[in-house]
């Protein structure tokens, strides 16, 4: 990482002159410009800046007028080597969720450490404006902060500075969420495991341990599961725990969580408090240890999968399990959301499957993160507790809402975030075909062909101005035609993650823009957004459409406002965590 030479005007025993940059102050040889203050901390002061050849945002941290003060030059020049020193190993820490260290510049003998510009807002922020987090959107920020710590820590460094102010949730990537990153890295210093260190007097009072209220501690990974487990506190209660040096001077219990959110389950409970042991012992030693203590923390409901020979005989029946949260919509209503472990999958159909279009290829592989997908598709009594209308054609409370455009199925998710607090979205291409295979590679789900007694298609021909659409599929049944929408999971099977009617009943919505074929599709489970197309993206065939319209890989496409009697969307929620 390229930096610059210091170079201070002063002799080393006259005091140093504390510097404040200010507005339109130029750096690095003109390559930067400053435009304002971010904020600061117990140690440093963050600038925003402009790198002025490509205009790009950055921020820029420096011992802040505090750090300064009542030092001589040779005393800040040492302070300095530190400051510079420390940001140098941090950037050896390559990790998606820290903030990435650019480089070093100097003005007027100031050290600057240039960082990325994270545009969104902190946990602070998001809690005050939204209030306590459910558990299924605070865990996957703090598992996420969890992992680059753990980096951390493989360096030798600490954090020492982590509290929800610290950590950023970046803007959503279109309607993916925005992913944490651990910030103001001012505090960070090496650590020895198991020798004795000094401590600064700069500390975060509700976050800090015990150990960084003494003049003496002992500091390990320790030290930062503090923070972590206090941050933990607060997105779920909405209350700073109190300072861990009042709870042992003056013997102050420390509210649970569940007393301040009726909604922490008692192994939720336990595992936050763990976390917040006043000794050091007491504590899980590592941040990884801690996060384990939130291992299969979800309840688990049991189904059938069913899997039928291409004659459409069923030749398999078993009992499986998978496990999900419900979220509670109000007046007796509920949500259910299936927990879809991550894996890779080959999506798209082989060249010789039945029904195939090019649009469905070329095949590629894709690795999906472990997210949450409705257990059935939204229906109208959901609909009804959010948006507080019921457009459907086909009336009833358990019947899939339909007859809704793309917009409308998006403004429902925005809404039902803003009211639950989780980021609930339409799941990506993606995820819906990785979630509907369930690790079968077959057309369907079923296996190589589809049966009316299992789902809700046209199972009879149908001739159009001459063209017969068969109702069967390869050596398959013929079947029936309901000529209409059926209530979820009224046939009784699921797929292996546990979703029902994922073959028929209603087109799903999916987040994606459409594209002719997958050349350049990404390959990480995103949405792919960008594009010049009109059409939107819909999957799993419907009510009235033929068995090969209904296939895995099978893909639709309508305008996003278009509204349909055949229409509808599951939800998705994106979790780093599998169970």
């Amino acid at each position: 990482m390229p930096h610059s030479q210091f170079s201070i005007p002063m002799t080393d025993s006259q005091l140093w002159q504390p510097k404040l940059w200010q507005p339109q102050q130029l750096l690095a040889d003109g390559r930067y410009f400053i435009t304002g203050v971010l904020g600061g901390g117990g140690l440093g002061s963050t600038y925003k800046a402009i790198e002025k050849k490509t205009g790009k945002t950055v921020a820029i941290k420096t011992p802040n007028l505090l750090q300064q003060a009542h030092k001589t030059v040779a005393q800040f020049k040492s302070l300095q080597v530190k400051f510079v020193n420390e940001a140098l190993r941090l950037a050896r820490c390559n990790h998606p969720h820290i903030v990435p260290v650019c480089e070093v510049v100097e003005s007027q003998g100031l050290a600057g450490i240039v960082m990325e510009y994270i545009e969104g807002k902190n946990l602070e922020q998001i809690v005050e404006d939204s209030g306590p987090m459910s558990f299924a959107r605070a865990f996957p920020i703090v598992e996420q902060i969890g992992s680059a710590l753990t980096l951390v820590h493989e360096n030798e460094l600490l954090h020492r500075h982590i509290k929800p102010q610290n950590i950023m949730l970046r803007l959503s990537d279109g309607d993916r969420d925005g992913k944490a990153v651990l910030i103001d890295f001012g505090k960070e210093r090496s650590f020895l495991p198991g020798v004795a260190d000094s401590m600064t007097n700069a500390k975060t009072l509700f976050y800090a341990p015990i150990e960084e209220h003494n003049a003496q501690g002992i500091f390990g990974s320790y030290t930062d599961v503090y923070g972590l487990a206090a941050t933990m506190y607060y997105l779920r209660t909405g209350k700073h725990p109190i300072p861990a040096n009042f709870r042992q001077e003056f013997d102050m219990p420390l509210p649970e969580p569940r007393e301040c959110n009726s909604q922490v389950p008692d192994w939720e409970n336990e595992a936050i408090l763990q976390g917040l042991q006043l000794e050091p012992v007491n504590r899980p030693q590592t941040v990884a240890a801690w996060l384990k203590l939130f291992a299969n923390p979800l309840p688990s409901f049991e189904f059938t999968v069913v899997t039928l020979n291409d004659r459409g005989q069923q030749i398999d029946r078993q009992r499986r399990s998978a496990r999900f949260f419900t979220e509670d919509l109000g007046n007796g209503v509920i949500l259910e959301m299936v927990s879809i472990p991550g894996g890779s999958f080959l999506m798209g159909s082989p060249d010789g499957e039945r029904g195939r279009r090019d649009r469905e290829g070329p095949q590629h592989w894709v690795t999906v993160p472990g997210f949450f997908m409705g257990k059935y598709p939204v229906t109208q009594a959901q609909w009804q507790a959010v948006m507080g209308n019921n457009p459907s054609y086909f009336k009833g409370e358990n019947l899939p809402v339909e007859n809704i455009s793309w917009y409308e199925a998006k403004q429902f998710c925005q809404k039902l975030a803003h009211n639950t607090g989780t980021h609930y979205r339409l799941p990506s291409e993606a995820e819906w075909e990785y979630a509907g295979r369930a690790g079968t590679t077959t057309p369907f789900h079923f296996g190589e062909t589809i049966s009316t007694e299992l789902a809700n298609y046209c199972g009879t021909d149908w001739d159009v101005w001459g063209t017969i659409y068969k109702g069967s599929y390869g050596k398959g049944p013929k079947g029936k035609f309901l000529e209409k929408t059926t209530p979820v999971g009224s046939f009784k099977v699921a797929n292996a993650f546990g979703l029902y009617d994922m073959h028929g009943n209603v087109w799903e919505w999916c987040q994606d823009i459409w594209h002719d074929n997958y050349k350049g599709a990404p390959t990480d489970g995103a949405a792919w957004i960008a594009s010049n197309k009109e059409n939107v993206l819909m999957r799993g065939g419907a009510w009235n459409y033929q068995a090969k319209g209904c296939r895995g890989a099978y893909r639709g496409r309508t305008g996003p406002g278009d509204r349909r009697s055949n229409s509808g969307f599951r939800l998705a929620l994106s979790s780093r965590q599998t169970f």
